[in-house]
């Protein structure tokens, strides 16, 4: 094999890069060539510990044998299958793997190939359950301010980061949204799960008395919000979100694409809070990162609404040319049983009170404001420069990025979730150069 290190691409303008700072990319680019483990390796040949896990996706590291191998062997066997009135057995088979470790009202699983998609998914399936059972008034959806729900349609609709939402028009109608939990004056610099909050699940009910709840179809929060930087939820507001949505028949649908596969020290976040949704949403972790795929999980009570008339009809008309694509697949499998073997869907729980340690360790540098934490997960949040939103937090990323250590940013929070083979030598490393940076940033 050729020798990759120094290779770079030598036209940049035809890629029009997804959430970037394309011009600023361009002029100064961050060009990743391999992966191993917890690292990656630049184009000029530097290391860099991966504190994201990628983009929250590659939970077991990166160029793990066990999928790769998975991968190399699907491809040369069969590469596609038709995801319409066939199968394969392999699609069946991740499926009844999943079904062992999800939350165990859980019962069917419905691919997609991304988080947006299983989004687009979770929102048609309540909907579509409620007109099977005869209540098609049920058609409004319930999301949450600062939530993030992918980037379709649907899920910008549902989602609450302005961003997201500002550049695209009207977007989906009867849509309403709950307040954020995001309290600093009265949880900052919490350790793990804040103490006040759980009283904003109320408004749900202020929303049902709105519009009735016999128009609402469910209600879609992510159970910890990572993209908009890391909100971890208050003691018992999920419970009472369940609560309401069971007193009012709506259903409860917990985004799992970020803390699925572990990121708590549970399979799913739904465990680790004992709190069931009727839908949960995967993609990232799902396999590692490696290949392309998404799939919601159901009750069994929302997928037997559908099972009625003649056995010969199709009973959703919904799914994807890629539907359980046999590589993807292959790479589930193979994931799962990585996860298996080294313990990591609980590897966090472990890691947690370390972990912890040294993201609050951070407190009292130069222009942190609160920190935040659960499983495997931290956020930092900066005072933002004035008139200058989000320039602080890039600049630490650059900074970072230059003494070998990959965080992500958002607004001017830096969020953090590594790969769960973290060692704790590694996880000094990460927070040791974080501190570095932010003593020294303007």
């Amino acid at each position: 094999m050729s020798d990759r290190t120094n290779v770079a691409p030598n036209d940049l303008n035809a890629f029009w890069m997804p959430f970037t700072a394309n011009r600023q990319f361009k002029k100064n680019p961050r060009m990743f060539v391999a992966a191993k483990d917890m690292h990656y390796t630049t184009s000029d040949g530097r290391q860099v510990l991966d504190g994201t896990a990628g983009l929250w996706c590659c939970n077991a590291g990166h160029g793990r044998p066990r999928i790769t191998e998975a991968v190399q062997k699907q491809v040369a066997e069969m590469d596609y299958a038709p995801a319409f009135q066939m199968g394969h057995p392999k699609a069946f088979e991740l499926a009844n793997r999943l079904i062992d470790i999800a939350p165990d009202n859980m019962e069917h699983v419905f691919y997609t190939n991304s988080g947006s998609e299983s989004v687009e998914t979770a929102l048609k399936l309540a909907i579509a359950y409620h007109r099977a059972r005869g209540e098609g008034t049920r058609t409004r959806l319930i999301g949450r301010e600062r939530g993030y729900h992918g980037v379709n349609f649907g899920g910008i609709s549902v989602g609450g980061i302005v961003k997201n939402r500002m550049h695209f028009g009207t977007m989906l109608s009867g849509v309403d949204h709950l307040p954020h939990t995001h309290l600093p004056e009265q949880n900052a610099f919490t350790r793990g799960r804040p103490q006040h909050g759980a009283h904003l699940a109320d408004e749900l009910e202020r929303i049902c008395a709105l519009h009735d709840p016999s128009t609402i179809a469910a209600v879609i929060v992510e159970p910890l919000a990572g993209s908009t930087g890391v909100l971890v939820p208050p003691i018992d507001y999920l419970l009472k979100l369940r609560q309401i949505c069971d007193k009012h028949g709506i259903l409860l649908i917990f985004d799992e694409v970020i803390t699925g596969f572990g990121r708590l020290g549970q399979p799913f976040a739904a465990q680790r809070f004992e709190v069931m949704p009727d839908l949960i949403t995967t993609a990232k972790g799902l396999t590692n990162g490696v290949i392309p795929m998404g799939a919601v999980l159901t009750t069994g009570a929302i997928h037997d609404a559908f099972m009625d008339g003649p056995e010969n009809m199709i009973e959703l008309f919904h799914g994807y040319t890629y539907s359980g694509n046999p590589v993807a697949s292959a790479a589930g499998l193979a994931t799962l049983e990585t996860y298996r073997e080294e313990g990591l869907l609980t590897r966090a729980a472990e890691l947690a009170d370390y972990w912890e340690e040294a993201a609050h360790s951070l407190k009292g540098l130069p222009n942190v404001i609160d920190i935040r934490n659960l499983g495997l997960i931290a956020g930092i949040e900066l005072a933002p420069i004035e008139g200058q939103p989000t320039k602080r937090a890039f600049e630490a990323f650059l900074r970072c990025y230059d003494k070998g250590v990959l965080i992500r940013t958002t607004g001017d929070i830096i969020a953090l979730s590594p790969p769960l083979i973290i060692s704790k030598a590694e996880i000094d490393q990460l927070f040791g150069t974080i501190a570095e940076v932010l003593r020294d940033l303007p």
